[in-house]
């Protein structure tokens, strides 16, 4: 059994572990673990949010998927990310690491990768006084 309380290398390995479940479809010792639905496995989204001095970029892994399956719904503090296949369903909501505004989200979709790109939320406005 492996003591991971000190191993700086452990968010590595679950990550490895992921990966592969995810590549053979099987459950492993995830947070959250994979639940069976009539769809298929239903399990958690690779998404990873970056961010910048303007933007804030949203980028999740959604192999074998459709575009026009894809649904994404943003309000600002958080994203959802909704999809499916034959074999898969997708549905995570992740918070946003800043607001943003999200009237401003583009999207595109290549091999099996969606990227979404939305302008941060101004953090001031000016007020007109009469």
């Amino acid at each position: 059994m492996r003591d991971d309380r000190e191993d700086p290398f452990d968010d590595i390995f679950r990550e490895i572990e992921r990966m592969m479940n995810d590549m053979v479809g099987t459950a492993g010792p995830q947070e959250g673990g994979i639940q069976q639905s009539g769809v298929g496995t239903v399990g958690p989204t690779h998404i990873d949010a970056y961010e910048d001095d303007d933007q804030i970029r949203v980028v999740a892994d959604l192999p074998g998927v459709a575009r026009e399956d894809i649904s994404v719904q943003s309000d600002g503090e958080y994203v959802t990310v909704s999809a499916e296949n034959e074999t898969r369903q997708y549905d995570e909501r992740i918070a946003l690491p800043a607001p943003v505004d999200p009237e401003s989200g583009s999207g595109t979709y290549n091999n099996g990768v969606l990227e979404i790109i939305f302008d941060r939320a101004r953090e001031t406005t000016d007020i007109d006084i009469e």
